[in-house]
């Protein structure tokens, strides 16, 4: 595997993700920001975060798929979320927990959640991107 997950110690431990991802392999992998569209570009869960979260994870997933990787080999993970607060936080991880279990896989790369005001569509709530290394 080209990806090596830890959590140094003096570093707080995160149960979501790894504070660390050290890539070993040759191929980069960029999958751009996902969102909550179906195959035909269609919104999936309007005003629903969990559901726009979980469909962007398994929109990932695919792309991922495609590009012969998978979340093993993801090394970095972007999360963008608009008029993000603390309070949401159950929600995203519900949807990252139910793309999770469709995917047979949890995402525990490094991550960073980003608050925004406003994605490309004003119906999308979240988007996420990765980077991934594949031998």
């Amino acid at each position: 595997m080209a990806i090596k997950l830890l959590n140094p110690g003096g570093l707080p431990e995160i149960p979501v993700y790894r504070q660390v991802s050290i890539a070993t392999g040759s191929k980069l992998v960029f999958i751009a920001g996902q969102v909550a569209w179906d195959a035909e570009g269609v919104t999936v869960g309007e005003g629903d975060l969990a559901a726009q979260v979980e469909r962007a994870y398994l929109n990932l997933g695919t792309a991922l798929t495609e590009a012969g990787a998978s979340f093993a080999d993801v090394a970095k993970l972007t999360v963008y979320a608009v008029d993000w607060t603390p309070d949401k936080m159950p929600l995203l991880l519900e949807g990252i927990d139910r793309a999770s279990a469709k995917l047979g896989v949890t995402p525990m790369a490094p991550a960073t959640l980003i608050g925004v005001a406003a994605l490309d569509v004003p119906e999308h709530l979240v988007e996420v991107e990765a980077t991934a290394v594949v031998d």
